[in-house]
């Protein structure tokens, strides 16, 4: 039983791991091609990553409670119903797209205003962030559609998506930020295409699943509102999560005491969060093997095997986040000049990634018991922790900005303060059986 559990995990997870890693390549790639543009567009870059990140990260839902209730269905043995319900979710990213776009490409200058920085690192960041918005809905659909793949348990599909976007990503960076002389425009639209190509591969996916199984694609309104509703505790509990990082790049602004260090500490942040994000997507992989796993367990009304199952992932989960802490501590010295030619950012950035490294083993069994909650669709208490943990964090956080402690001391709090309360939190719920619910609850649209 052991042996066929663990094959499993690894059949979700392999993929899903190999698909997060390419995700933040997105990050990633811009970094590295818009860090050899100057301090100033690099920090410009991390600043709109960081509001681009909130717009999109708050509605990460449209992921994960597809995933848990297409999951759910998929273990009660309803996979035109499971499909169904993926159908709507996806609808509902087209809608809070096209809002979130709109309101994202007004509001583009105003929001990286709010940081505080220096005209020479606003004017790159509010000149990305106008064109990095116009992929909201391409952005969401992506999230979306891969919630009803990873609830179907298929994690290959979005991982052949993510591979082809990625590499498409990096040649229009290229093409567009240098030849085309775009500069960081250029970063931008590039990411913007790749992002509509590799929605339009899903939606076909996702349609050729709905047309073979007989499940409709038109819109169902209640069935978009139902996916709404649902998804509120979770984007709560998202939020909580984007204003703790949010929080940090502006104890970071912050705590700065002239115009040259805060482009250095930015510039610095930026590289750091993008590779804790790199690593975060990694071990994030078995989380999304949680939450289908989970999600089809409780849906077949197995309550042990949900147990065996998360006792399995949550080693699994420690395991990773040593492996990755140990080579994350070991490159910290070579990985700046892969994004920069600035000495001052790679010498600041190698005690920060240590930092980050020691936290590793703590965010592993962190992501792992996230995604098994998430599958089982214990929304309402992730929100709840989600601001206990916020409220934790914040003073001091502000109080490292306040006293200009700097950027280490500011990722020392984050590391341990933050990411130990959600230890805590989510180790304590885990441990009683209020999130052990089975059955799907109301069926959704049935209409040919």
């Amino acid at each position: 039983m052991t042996d066929r559990r663990d094959r499993e995990i690894l059949r979700l997870a392999v993929p899903a791991f190999l698909a997060l890693v390419a995700e933040p390549l997105f990050l990633l790639a811009d970094a590295a091609i818009v860090g050899h543009l100057g301090v100033a567009p690099l920090a410009g870059l991390g600043i709109a990553a960081v509001v681009l990140q909130t717009a999109v990260g708050l509605c990460v839902f449209l992921a994960y409670g597809t995933t848990a209730g297409v999951a759910r269905y998929l273990g009660a043995g309803d996979l035109r119903s499971a499909i169904g319900q993926g159908v709507d979710g996806i609808w509902l990213a087209v809608v809070i797209g096209a809002v979130v776009t709109l309101a994202g490409v007004l509001l583009a200058e105003p929001l990286v205003h709010l940081f505080g920085a220096s005209s020479e690192v606003t004017d790159p960041a509010a000149t990305y962030l106008r064109i990095a918005f116009l992929g909201t809905v391409p952005l969401l659909v992506i999230l979306a559609s891969t919630g009803v793949l990873r609830g179907l348990q298929d994690t290959r599909t979005p991982l052949v998506v993510a591979v082809g976007g990625n590499a498409l990503n990096v040649v229009l960076n290229l093409v567009l930020v240098y030849p085309a002389g775009l500069g960081i425009a250029g970063s931008a639209l590039g990411s913007v295409l790749a992002q509509l190509a590799s929605a339009a591969v899903f939606v076909l996916v996702v349609a050729r699943a709905a047309r073979r199984h007989g499940a409709p694609l038109r819109p169902h309104v209640p069935g978009i509102r139902a996916a709404g509703r649902a998804g509120v505790p979770l984007v709560v509990r998202t939020l909580t999560l984007r204003a703790a990082l949010l929080a940090t790049t502006y104890a970071v602004t912050l705590g700065a005491t002239g115009r040259h260090e805060q482009a250095l500490d930015l510039a610095t942040h930026q590289l750091a969060m993008t590779l804790w994000t790199f690593l975060a997507f990694v071990l994030d992989a078995i989380a999304i093997a949680a939450q289908a796993l989970t999600g089809r367990s409780l849906g077949a009304g197995d309550v042990t095997g949900t147990r065996e199952v998360t006792a399995t992932m949550v080693r699994w989960g420690a395991v990773s986040g040593v492996v990755t802490g140990v080579l994350l501590a070991v490159t910290s010295p070579f990985l700046g000049r892969l994004f920069t030619d600035d000495a001052a950012v790679q010498d600041l950035l190698v005690p920060v990634l240590v930092v980050a490294a020691v936290g590793q083993p703590v965010a592993g069994v962190v992501f792992v018991l996230d995604g098994v909650l998430i599958g089982a669709g214990d929304g309402r208490y992730l929100a709840r922790a989600g601001v206990v943990t916020l409220f934790a964090y914040l003073p001091v956080v502000l109080a490292c900005a306040a006293l200009s402690a700097g950027l280490v001391a500011i990722w020392v709090s984050f590391c341990a303060v933050f990411m130990g309360a959600r230890l805590v939190v989510l180790v304590h719920r885990e441990r009683g059986d209020a999130w052990l619910v089975t059955g799907v609850g109301a069926r959704p649209r049935v209409a040919p």
